[in-house]
């Protein structure tokens, strides 16, 4: 890519730039980090949350840097410097020209919503590959291209992570995770989805979001990006789905939806929550799916994957048959079993998605139901009463532990779990505070056909140290089943 197709690209997309001279420039690579800059590349400024890049273009021009990019008013003597009013949309933008557009050669599939995001990717991956179709999956757990697996550093990659992914990818279809903070920051800028789904919005992420009108209007940014004939598949149970579906009608999208109505486009027939299965209606033909994974959500996840494969051109009992087969994935309502005792290990942080995971325990005929779980500093603090209030209410017994710190004091967590206790609690609720600790003692205590549901970390590994070396929640549960003789105390 050259200096003057830079300069043609931005000025189509962005609405200001000030670099306007033709020059003789070819570029090698583009870089948003300094450290990763070399001879010949472009340097973008990008002003994020823990440093400015402004303050590291002096150290990309000794790196090679032959053109800058950003924000500020900056008057560079050798080199030119092109102010934007958005440098991380003018990132997505040139990574997605530097790569060729790749998700113009693909045919992509962008998933958002609060819950179920990475469930309904795992189960449209299976799907397809089952019928022989291979896929490129982005997402929150890892990545996977070309039969390769990558790990994940966010639900959506940054632009140029995320354009590279797609260039080296000859899978035939790309299925990702689409987050509200990868639409707000354009991470997704550029690329160009053949169907969108929206699985559902709740309470989360409002320390990042002012309301959750913002969040749902950030969230529909998705729609916005869709191909010509691209599709929207939709949840239209959900209130926000509903409104979705008339702004998506009103712009003439095709879409199609998901439902308990008759007027969805895959219907529920019925459901048997007990036994985990369910009949579609679809079109005027039923399609029985006897599934193992539980849980009225999870009816919707595989609602969405089935939808959204039959677009994809797979055959009805195709989907069925592999839906029926699909054993889960880490960290979403993984089970553990000894000894007659059940150990869950969700990720669930939302209270619609503990509400969920809890509710499944209950269907599931538990005996007794003990519920392990925290908050992570520094998010969405509105939230955690509510989540407290569902637990108290639906567990026989609920534990508050720690989870992330993310830099705030342990002190000051342990505090907020006690305040919480105190004014939102009920007497069926402890403070533990080490999360190790917290699951062996549910462990220890447990009796024949009780479940013990961990949530918040998924497979996540723990970012401190506990009393127990484990690194996490199914190491955790892993030991304490082999070591039911628990030796160790609080100290």
């Amino acid at each position: 890519m050259d200096f003057n197709t830079i300069v043609k690209e931005l000025a189509k997309e962005m609405k200001t730039f000030t670099e306007t001279k033709y020059r003789d420039i070819q570029i090698k690579g583009i870089a948003y980090d300094s450290r990763k800059v070399r001879e010949g590349y472009l340097f973008i400024a990008i002003k994020g949350v823990q440093a400015d890049g402004h303050r590291f273009i002096d150290e990309a021009i000794r790196q090679g840097a032959t053109v800058i990019i950003g924000e500020n008013d900056i008057s560079l003597a050798d080199i030119p410097y092109i102010k934007v009013e958005n440098a991380r949309r003018a990132l997505a933008i040139l990574s997605d020209r530097f790569y060729h557009s790749p998700s113009m050669n693909k045919f992509i599939i962008g998933i958002t919503g609060t819950n179920g995001k990475t469930t309904t990717s795992y189960l449209l991956k299976h799907v397809l590959e089952q019928a022989d179709v291979s896929c490129t999956m982005i997402g929150s757990i890892q990545n996977s291209v070309n039969g390769k697996i990558y790990p994940s550093m966010n639900t959506t990659p940054g632009p140029l992570e995320l354009n590279q992914l797609l260039y080296e990818s000859r899978d035939e279809v790309v299925i990702m995770e689409v987050s509200s903070h990868a639409l707000k920051q354009c991470r997704v800028d550029g690329i160009l989805f053949d169907v969108a789904l929206f699985t559902n919005l709740s309470h989360d992420h409002l320390d990042y979001h002012a309301s959750m009108e913002e969040y749902f209007n950030v969230k529909k940014l998705l729609f916005d990006k869709l191909k010509k004939e691209g599709k929207a598949v939709v949840n239209s149970d959900d209130s926000y789905g509903e409104q979705l579906l008339e702004i998506l009608f009103e712009k003439g999208v095709v879409s199609f939806t998901v439902g308990k109505t008759k007027r969805s486009d895959i219907r529920f027939a019925s459901l048997n929550e007990s036994q985990q299965r369910m009949k579609l209606h679809d079109g005027g033909n039923f399609f029985e799916v006897d599934t193992k994974l539980p849980g009225m959500h999870n009816f919707y996840n595989m609602a969405m994957a089935y939808i959204t494969a039959r677009l994809v051109g797979v055959a009805p009992e195709t989907i069925a048959a592999a839906l029926a087969s699909f054993t889960g994935l880490p960290g979403r309502f993984q089970q553990i079993k000894s000894g007659g005792v059940t150990c869950v290990i969700d990720y669930a942080h939302t209270p619609d998605a503990v509400f969920h995971c809890l509710q499944a325990v209950r269907q599931a005929g538990a005996g007794r139901l003990n519920h392990i779980f925290g908050w992570r500093g520094g998010r969405d603090e509105t939230k955690r009463s509510e989540m407290l209030s569902i637990s108290a209410k639906i567990s026989d017994n609920y534990t508050l532990t720690l989870d992330d710190l993310n830099g705030v004091a342990q002190e000051k967590m342990i505090s907020d779990l006690e305040k919480l206790q105190s004014e939102y609690g009920m007497s069926n609720g402890t403070i533990i505070p080490d999360r190790t600790i917290a699951i062996m003692k549910a462990i220890e205590h447990a009796a024949l056909g009780d479940w013990i549901v961990i949530t918040g970390k998924g497979n996540e590994e723990y970012q401190q140290d506990f009393y127990l070396d484990s690194k996490s929640d199914e190491e955790t549960v892993t030991y304490c089943f082999n070591n039911l003789v628990i030796e160790g105390e609080e100290e």
